[in-house]
């Protein structure tokens, strides 16, 4: 049947975020909405044909073969069939990042029990691949992560407590004020539901609770797909305090975007993740995991191994990567082939083949689940457990300064002619970043750089040089350069790191003073005090006609006065043999 439906979208095609509203009809099936999911469910499973992997993993502990669920496998295994849960439903629309397997039947909560586990990774498995098992058991308490999705889950909360009821993790419940849904503005008018992007809710809020148990839960329901309305939930998640904001969804580039990354994204001191998307190197860089105000996640293949760590990660053939069109390159990163923000900063666990168990009823109870969508929250609950981010940062410097990530060197997930952009390479790739989490160390917070001090100024010409000390504390980076800053008028100088520089184009007779600042790859710290007062001089012209005769061992040297005195009258002459 069809169905009219109001539907928000941009209201110029600039991709600014505005918004109109207009109508548009789709066919709604009886019993499920959006009957194009159903359609791409081939679809999604052809083009992630090529995935090769180790077999699908056991919630941890389910070590007897009698108790697996059906459909496990004990070894290695062709890639497994997927589909994909939501879709763009028009242009400029985003969609979820969520591979859900579909030669695993749902599973009730009743089929599930201590001896039948859900299949996939659990919790335990999850905080083990990645050091995080006592930060898990300790840390986060207070530290609000908010997950940003389109539309409505109804059953979020009773979801979420048949996920952490079944891996034996503590209640988050809207009673005790673990757990929030709200509408995208805050309130509690929640839009419309969607089985798809419930399914991703879902999948979200249970990775959250997987890393970080102790975290509270924000969930931000945005009105549609689009990022207006996508944006508006991530402006709101941050204005009700959360810490960190998970995003598992995206599209393509946009010419444009930067008027999304100034409105929505540039939150300094807030942690900001966002999925690099499922469709390879050849789908494209998705937006907004290109703004260089989020942290971009790749998607790895995480699998039980007899090494010291106990695992091995290898790219996932599905993550998203490359160069962005449009973007600027961070200051934090440094790689050789983009001039712009690179895809991806770090990744996590992302192959449906080595997936995570979710309970999601509005797929029909526990799933297995893949995709980038499973990365962005990990990542996000990652940086919680490492505590707050200092303010001013961007926290997706944090993993660059601090280093000690899970290194990929092997595998791909395209064809780049074999760079970095698509194959996994020692230190930094496209697919996987900087590596995938090893501990909270790499994702703690660096502060910014202190004041710069004993600021120092002498005048000269139209000009003055300014001197200063580093900063007491660099915060934890090295300071890449600094800036001395003229007052009034605010000319400046800058320098790469030497401490010293001369102001230009000042006007004499007027008197000024000077202030410096700090800047390391993280960002640049305050103002120092001002540096003593001082005023320029104005100076005559050079003397002229100048003639010398000569006597005894002497000469008697002449000249007429300067066309100019400067504005001030002349004191003295020296005359001076050459």
């Amino acid at each position: 049947m069809l169905r009219r439906v109001a539907e928000r979208t941009p209201a110029r095609p600039d991709h600014a975020p505005t918004t109109r509203l207009r109508d548009r009809w789709v066919t709604v099936p009886l019993r499920r909405p959006f009957s194009w999911r159903l359609a791409l469910a081939a679809a999604a499973t052809l083009a992630l044909g090529s995935l090769v992997s180790a077999g699908l993993p056991l919630h941890a502990g389910q070590a007897d073969a009698s108790t697996r669920d059906p459909g496990v496998v004990a070894g290695p295994a062709a890639s497994s069939p997927t589909r994909a849960l939501c879709s763009p439903a028009a242009v400029r629309s985003y969609a979820c990042s969520s591979l859900v397997r579909t030669d695993i039947a749902p599973r009730s909560s009743a089929a599930i029990g201590p001896d039948v586990a859900p299949a996939g990774y659990g919790p335990g498995d999850l905080q083990e691949a990645y050091a995080l098992s006592t930060a898990a058991s300790s840390a986060g308490s207070g530290i609000t992560v908010a997950v940003v999705a389109a539309y409505d889950l109804p059953t979020a909360e009773s979801d979420l407590a048949t996920y952490r009821s079944q891996f034996g993790l503590p209640a988050c419940t809207s009673a005790s004020g673990c757990f929030r849904k709200v509408d995208q503005n805050g309130g509690t008018s929640h839009p419309a539901a969607d089985g798809g992007w419930g399914g991703e809710i879902a999948l979200d809020i249970e990775m959250v609770s997987a890393i970080c148990p102790n975290c509270p839960i924000l969930l931000v329901e945005a009105s549609s797909a689009y990022m207006n309305d996508l944006g508006t939930a991530i402006d709101t998640a941050v204005r009700l305090g959360a810490t960190a904001v998970s995003n598992s969804y995206g599209g393509p580039e946009d010419p444009n975007e930067s008027a999304f990354d100034s409105a929505y994204l540039d939150h300094p001191g807030i942690v900001i993740t966002a999925s690099s998307g499922d469709s390879g190197y050849a789908g494209g860089v998705a937006y907004p995991a290109a703004s260089p105000y989020v942290i971009s996640v790749g998607g790895t293949t995480l699998s039980r191994s007899a090494t010291t760590r106990g695992w091995t990660e290898t790219v996932w053939s599905g993550t998203g990567s490359g160069c962005s069109a449009y973007e600027p390159k961070p200051a934090w990163q440094a790689d050789a082939s983009c001039q712009h923000h690179t895809l991806n900063d770090v990744a996590a666990v992302a192959n449906p083949s080595t997936g995570v168990a979710v309970y999601a009823s509005a797929q029909g109870g526990w799933v297995v689940f893949g995709g980038t969508s499973v990365s962005a929250p990990i990542i996000a609950a990652t940086y919680a457990l490492a505590g707050s981010a200092a303010a001013g940062t961007y926290p997706a410097s944090y993993p660059y300064v601090r280093g000690g990530l899970n290194d990929v060197t092997s595998g791909s997930n395209g064809g780049c002619g074999g760079t970095y952009l698509c194959t996994a390479a020692a230190g930094y790739d496209g697919p996987t970043g900087l590596g995938t989490p090893n501990g909270t160390g790499p994702f703690a917070s660096v502060s910014l750089p202190g004041a710069p001090t004993s600021v120092a100024a002498s005048a000269a010409n139209a000009m003055a040089t300014t001197s200063w000390s580093a900063p007491a504390s660099d915060g934890g980076a090295p300071v890449t350069g600094y800036r001395a800053t003229a007052s009034p008028g605010g000319r400046s100088c800058t320098t790469s790191g030497s401490l010293s520089c001369a102001v230009s184009g000042l006007r004499n007779g007027t008197s000024y003073t000077f202030t410096v600042t700090a800047t390391t790859v993280v960002g640049t710290g305050p103002t120092s005090a001002p540096s003593n007062s001082v005023t320029p001089a104005t100076v005559p012209g050079a003397p002229t006609g100048v003639t010398a005769t000569a006597g005894d061992a002497k000469a008697v040297v002449a000249w007429s006065t300067p066309a100019s005195d400067g504005g001030s009258p002349i004191t003295a002459y020296t005359a001076t043999a050459s």
